[in-house]
C-alpha cells in the first residue's frame, strides 16, 4: 500500500491524510449504514488515530444511539453532508472507505 493516504468529503471542503496502514476493513450491515448508503451494507477502515489528520473545513458532529446504548458520533461536511469517519474511540479511528481518493486501497 502507497502511504499516505488521502481523501475528503464530495465538496471537497474536508480533506484527511492517513500516514499508516489500515489495521482493518470491514462491512457494517446495521440499519442506519444501509440508510446512509441506499446499500445492504457500508465499508469502513479502521486506522491508528496517531495516523489520521484531518483537514479543512471543521466537520459537523452528528451523534446517534446504537440499539447497543453505545453513543456513535459521525462527522461529517458541515457543506455537502458526506460522512467522512467517526470520532476517535480507543486510540483507533473508524473511516468510510468511499471518502479515499483511492479507493481501490481499502481492496488491498
Amino acid at each position: 500500500m502507497k502511504l499516505p493516504q488521502t481523501g475528503g468529503c464530495l465538496c471537497g471542503k474536508i480533506r484527511y491524510e492517513i500516514t499508516e496502514a489500515p489495521q482493518l476493513v470491514y462491512t457494517c450491515h446495521c440499519v442506519d449504514c444501509q440508510r446512509l448508503t441506499s446499500s445492504a451494507f457500508s465499508i469502513g477502515i479502521v486506522v491508528s488515530d496517531t495516523a489520521f489528520r484531518l483537514m479543512g473545513f471543521e466537520p459537523r458532529h452528528l451523534q446517534r444511539t446504537a440499539d447497543s446504548g453505545r453513543v456513535n458520533t459521525r462527522l461529517v461536511c458541515p457543506e455537502c453532508g458526506s460522512w467522512v469517519c467517526g470520532k476517535p474511540r480507543d486510540g483507533v479511528r473508524r473511516v468510510r472507505a468511499g471518502t479515499l481518493d483511492d479507493t481501490w486501497v481499502a481492496a488491498d
